[in-house]
């Protein structure tokens, strides 16, 4: 089994600067695609970026240039820079990743959400 643990969000002004982390634990061989998502209240969950395992990254229009994603293997974790963010960028955010256990199997997870408020 494994889990993904968010944290870092909070609320921030505009224009600011936030970064999320999400770290994942448990029997890891290794960490596949990893995504970030969110969801504001009676809104649908979207994605907001991806990276692969071999680092290639891919944005939503309404972020790119904005936020950034990256990986660290080392520690399993999935990091999302948040530049300049717009008061429309306030959910919560979830991280999504598929590892690989010892057996060679893929599995999904999701963590709990971490709460980004930003403020005009």
């Amino acid at each position: 089994q494994v889990q993904l643990v968010e944290s870092g969000g909070g609320l921030v002004q505009a224009g600011g600067s936030l970064r999320l982390s999400c770290a994942a634990s448990g029997s890891i061989f290794s960490m596949n695609r990893m995504e970030w998502y969110r969801q504001a209240p009676g809104k649908r969950r979207d994605l907001v970026a991806a990276i692969t395992s071999d680092g290639r990254t891919n944005y939503a229009d309404s972020v790119r240039g904005r936020f950034t994603i990256f990986r660290d293997d080392a520690k399993n974790t999935v990091y999302l820079q948040m530049n300049s963010p717009k008061p429309e960028d306030t959910a919560s955010y979830y991280c999504y990743a598929i590892a690989v256990d010892y057996t060679g199997s893929y599995r999904a997870y999701w963590g709990q959400g971490t709460q980004v408020s930003v403020s005009s």
